[in-house]
């Protein structure tokens, strides 16, 4: 199992010196891979609850910065670990461009990104970005297409009612096609995973539920025609830690380092291949956090 950290990018992290310092750090400890996520606005009044708890979006989540910038910072800080998204709302963006964003990224990075993309969960965002939050599974799809299109072929071309690429020359490509993992919990989510993906992206759910729905994934995988043991599962944990123990229900949303890890653990052993834990909902400056995660490595 592999152990990564959520880089600074959001909330009283979202400063270039705390995006270096992170970067810096977490190798230097000998994390496996960091990773940003995705997050435009925190809407007064939001249509759609935030997933999990009690559905309120975080007040750290109301200073978000740009993942792919952020991203750009840690491959030029680093030379080993590896740079994830968990996740791009990949609905959000045009797909060449998006496309030659992360080919970019992982140009500078040497190859080391691994791609995370997800539909999102804020029809509020979908809207202030002028994309229809109606048939947005079929246009993530689509905008999976485009990406294998660009970064795999030369010349370029790909057409449909959303986007027509005329054959074009397009670069720069990838060092080589990176990793790919998708998120989502809905059964046509985990359909895509096994039909489409090299991984799933899950967060810290019962330990029942998430081997049920890796059983899902890999029964498609098996019915599309791929391996099934060639997916891997990485897990992403946001906890908030405190000094005492957290009573077991509240647990790994919330408790100590033991008790948080004791989850990991188990979901180690039930098949997640990697973990990386996010942080910074809970730690109070740089350092603490680097505290904390030196404690989760150790833990693990």
């Amino acid at each position: 199992m592999e152990i990564g950290l959520a880089l600074a990018q959001y909330g009283r992290f979202a400063s270039l010196d705390s995006v270096r310092l992170v970067a810096r750090e977490a190798e230097s400890l000998g994390f496996s891979s960091l990773w940003v996520g995705d997050r435009l606005m925190t809407p007064l009044k939001p249509k759609d609850p935030y997933p999990g708890g009690d559905g309120t979006i975080p007040e750290a989540h109301r200073v978000f910065l740009d993942p792919v910038a952020v991203l750009s910072v840690a491959a030029a800080t680093t030379t080993r670990v590896r740079l994830g998204t968990s996740v791009l709302n990949a609905c959000w963006y045009p797909p060449v461009l998006l496309a030659r964003s992360l080919a970019t990224v992982d140009q500078l990075s040497g190859g080391r990104l691994c791609v995370g993309l997800g539909l999102g969960w804020s029809s509020d965002e979908y809207a202030a970005v002028g994309v229809p939050w109606k048939s947005r599974g079929s246009r993530f799809d689509a905008v999976l297409d485009v990406l294998d299109a660009v970064w795999t072929t030369d010349p370029v071309s790909y057409e449909d009612e959303r986007w027509a690429v005329a054959p074009s020359h397009i670069f720069p490509k990838p060092a080589a096609r990176p990793p790919l993992y998708l998120s989502g919990f809905a059964p046509a989510a985990l359909e895509r995973v096994g039909r489409r993906a090299d991984g799933w992206l899950p967060a810290s759910l019962p330990i029942p539920v998430l081997t049920s729905m890796w059983r899902a994934i890999r029964r498609s995988a098996e019915e599309a025609g791929r391996d099934p043991d060639a997916l891997r599962m990485a897990l992403r944990s946001n906890p908030v830690v405190t000094d005492e123990p957290a009573p077991e229900s509240r647990v790994p949303r919330a408790g100590t380092v033991a008790q948080i890890a004791g989850y990991l653990s188990a979901a180690a052993d039930a098949g997640v291949h990697e973990i990386f834990v996010d942080l910074q909902l809970t730690a109070r400056d740089d350092h603490h956090l680097l505290e904390l995660a030196e404690a989760f490595r150790a833990a693990l």
